[in-house]
């Protein structure tokens, strides 16, 4: 057998990707590696969220060259390739700059890897493959899937057509695409064969689902998990991550209406200042946000918020900072995303003028996550004495621990007794810490 190594960055479309360059990867003979010292191919799946994002991917290229140098002189130097969002926005500039690197291909085409691997060999040159493709690459995807767990991702939306003034997503993914339904649920029985239990639904912009429904018509997501619930095995779902201009009645409603949808729901703002929000173009006010959690909480009143919160956006004052901040008081999040902004090349908030100082935006990012980490502990509090469902998931540091997530995505420990991992169990919490609780079985 040959080995792979994908590390992969960012969200959680990455590692669902990476899983399935694994499943392409298997029928040519791969098994995955524990490290990168032990494969014969080396996948880095990037992002380009981050700051200096491509500058993190080149550090870490340059120890790969010393690795493959080292290797070569054995006759065994690894294939290395370059996947990603990094690899869309960078694509030939790539192998310009570190020659060690075979393969270059973005988010669209990683369907083409096998073909990829071929042509490399053939040729013995490196190969970069970033055009957006005419076909659907989830058709090329293989059918079957590997055991992933008793949680797994599965992607049903991909690209966006917000187009955020700070954001590269529309060029990196490129433009809105949902999956037919059949195509996902045949995925997602395959999952629940493998003994998923838990699925999260993913895309860029997943609440702007749109796809072909069973019938022909256009089905949306909120109609998409209706259908998805009722397939034997599926025990809990959710879905990630959602804009709020795209949060339909249907959906509201389905918090209400479906017991499957986990009362949990990552609802991104970016900023509380109207001024901001019409610079970052989202489309909406603060006000439109605050009416639709509203709305949202009268239909789950116990739902658990998450969002995003951007600092230092170009030109942000002090009075828009603290405009982001009444939001988050008076939202009360359960979890939360915060960053300093950084600019991202070819994005049009990358060349405003006001960009903020560094200092500026550290500053105020620590009493930003300061306020958010308080209302995590305050809604870990809540969670005191309360009996929840928990889908027991991986063994804990100690023997007879099973760490399983709530209804809520929180972390809870308990001491398993006769219960295995894939197990629902009724629990009882009686110990609360910043980021995880703790609980005893009941009846």
């Amino acid at each position: 057998m040959k080995k792979v190594y994908i590390r992969s960055y960012g969200c959680q479309m990455n590692v669902y990707d990476s899983q399935r360059m694994g499943d392409l990867l298997g029928p040519l003979g791969y098994e995955a590696a524990a490290a990168p010292e032990d494969a014969d191919l080396i996948i880095l799946n990037t992002c380009h969220i981050r700051e200096k994002a491509a500058e993190k991917v080149y550090s870490e290229l340059g120890k790969l060259r010393y690795l493959k140098k080292r290797r070569a002189r054995n006759g065994n130097a690894p294939v290395i390739a370059v996947a990603g969002c990094v690899a869309q926005a960078e694509g030939e500039e790539i192998v310009r700059r570190e020659r060690a690197v075979d393969l270059v291909f973005g988010p669209q085409t990683y369907h083409r890897l096998p073909d990829l691997l071929k042509s490399h060999a053939l040729s013995g040159r490196p190969v970069v493959e970033t055009e957006f493709p005419p076909e659907d690459k989830f058709d090329h995807l293989t059918k079957t899937v590997p055991k992933r767990g008793v949680t797994a991702f599965l992607t049903v939306q991909e690209g966006c057509d917000k187009f955020c003034t700070f954001c590269v997503v529309p060029y990196t993914r490129g433009a809105e695409f949902s999956r037919p339904v059949t195509q996902i649920e045949t995925e997602a029985r395959a999952l629940v064969e493998g003994g998923v239990r838990e699925i999260t639904l993913l895309g860029q912009n997943v609440n702007a689902y749109h796809g072909l429904g069973t019938d022909g018509e256009v089905w949306s997501l909120a109609r998409l998990i209706t259908y998805l619930s009722r397939i034997d095995g599926i025990e809990r779902l959710r879905f990630t991550t959602s804009h709020p201009r795209d949060m339909s009645d249907d959906l509201i409603a389905a918090y209400a209406e479906n017991p499957k949808l986990m009362p949990y729901l990552h609802l991104p703002i970016q900023a509380g200042s109207d001024r901001i929000l019409k610079e970052m173009n989202r489309g909406h006010h603060s006000e439109d946000y605050l009416k639709l959690i509203a709305r949202i909480r009268d239909a789950c009143p116990d739902i658990a918020l998450s969002g995003d919160f951007i600092v230092g956006f170009p030109d942000e004052t002090e009075a828009d900072f603290e405009a982001t901040l009444a939001i988050i008081r008076e939202v009360r999040y359960a979890s939360a995303f915060s960053f300093k902004y950084s600019p991202r090349p070819g994005t049009p908030a990358a060349e405003m003028a006001g960009q903020v100082a560094d200092e500026v935006k550290s500053e105020r990012l620590a009493r930003l996550q300061a306020l958010l980490a308080s209302q995590q502990k305050a809604f870990n509090r809540g969670c005191l004495g309360r009996d929840m469902a928990i889908l027991l998931e991986k063994p804990g540091r100690h023997p007879g621990q099973l760490i399983g997530r709530s209804p809520y995505l929180q972390s809870v420990y308990i001491d398993a007794g006769t219960h295995a991992i894939g197990d629902m169990v009724n629990v009882t919490i009686d110990a609360v810490g910043s980021n995880s609780l703790s609980a005893h079985i009941h009846p």
